[in-house]
């Protein structure tokens, strides 16, 4: 748990950098609101899931209005160095983020990189999502 921690200080610290240079105003209705992911990748398909990302998925997330703070991999083998990918995204709200990821998943254009990309086993074994609204003493907001 202590590294998951880890994991996400590094991350907000990231997201509070980017924020500052380019900040956003928040929805009033929810609140801008972070969704923290990590995988879990299948052994050894780390590289073709960075692949897909690098590839893809990062530009059907734009499509799809998920903006991109930023993509780590762990240093340190406890923390799942060569088998973790973590990254954060940034919404409107929480409406706005369940409407975009529910437009991703049907994306024809994602179903078929999806399918592709897994014709030699499913890339991520495990996804773990954890969304977060700023605190009100966060610079990052």
């Amino acid at each position: 748990m202590k590294i998951e921690a880890s994991l996400f200080l590094v991350a907000a610290l990231a997201a509070a950098a980017v924020a500052q240079a380019e900040p956003k105003a928040a929805d009033p209705a929810g609140g801008r609101v972070f969704e923290l992911r990590t995988y879990t990748a299948s052994p050894g398909k780390l590289d073709a899931l960075n692949a897909r990302f690098r590839n893809h998925t990062v530009a059907l997330f734009k499509k799809h209005r998920m903006e991109v703070i930023a993509f780590w991999e762990p240093t340190d083998k406890e923390a799942g160095a060569g088998e973790k990918l973590v990254y954060l995204l940034a919404f409107p709200s929480r409406a706005a983020a369940d409407a975009a990821w529910k437009e991703f998943r049907v994306d024809p254009e994602w179903i078929k990189v999806k399918a592709e990309s897994e014709t030699g086993g499913v890339l991520p074994a495990h996804i773990e999502s954890v969304f977060m609204s700023p605190t009100d003493y966060s610079p990052l907001k």
